[in-house]
């Protein structure tokens, strides 16, 4: 069983990265692939192994915490790998936590491929099964987030993934040109997923 990868990023598409081990591609899929970018030598990459009768599958992420999250995720009915990633592509380890704890349907269902009733099934199998994962430290930014999703505003999706990409060490000043950026294609009013793709992808292109 693989647990983590180290070396450089060869290659980079939309949902995975191909890692060069020791003269072998690695094709891994990845909550943010471009997030690799920024490194240039090698890379640790945690792995999930996930085998199954048609396809052996790898999943890596930059943290173990990230790693755990996305196991325990896998365990709850109805969530998938694919839809795990997708849940950490639209929120960062400590936001998907912090949600679960409060029991912020609200927050949940705006995740990639999540209803309500797999947000309760979330919390109802997960709320007791976190500690040790994450610090917590968004509860009064999610509160906030609920008093305002009525409006349905593209800022408060923006924000959401911008604390994503801060987590990951990006810049206020480059994200602040990023922003402008998604509002001249029109893009301000996506998912946070999307966002989060968008904008680590323009940041890519302009290193």
């Amino acid at each position: 069983m693989i647990d983590f990868l180290r070396g450089p990023v060869v290659h980079l598409e939309q949902e995975y990265v191909v890692l060069d081990v020791q003269g072998v591609g690695y094709r891994v899929f990845c909550p943010n692939p471009y997030a690799f970018a920024k490194h240039a030598g090698p890379v640790t990459v945690y792995i999930h192994h996930h085998v199954r009768e048609d396809a052996i599958l790898l999943f890596g992420f930059p943290t173990r915490e990230e790693q755990k999250l996305f196991r325990k995720l896998i365990e709850v009915s109805g969530i998938g790998p694919r839809v795990a990633l997708g849940i950490l592509t639209g929120g960062t380890p400590d936001l998907v936590i912090s949600a679960i704890y409060q029991e912020n349907i609200t927050f949940l269902t705006k995740l990639p491929g999540i209803g309500k009733k797999t947000a309760q099934r979330m919390i109802l199998d997960l709320k007791d099964k976190l500690e040790g994962l994450g610090t917590v430290t968004f509860q009064t930014g999610l509160l906030a987030l609920e008093e305002n999703t009525e409006s349905g505003s593209g800022e408060v999706s923006w924000q959401e993934a911008r604390d994503g990409l801060k987590a990951l060490g990006y810049t206020e000043s480059e994200l602040d040109r990023v922003w402008l950026a998604l509002k001249k294609e029109g893009a301000e009013t996506a998912s946070v997923d999307v966002l989060m793709k968008k904008a680590l992808k323009l940041l890519y292109i302009a290193k």
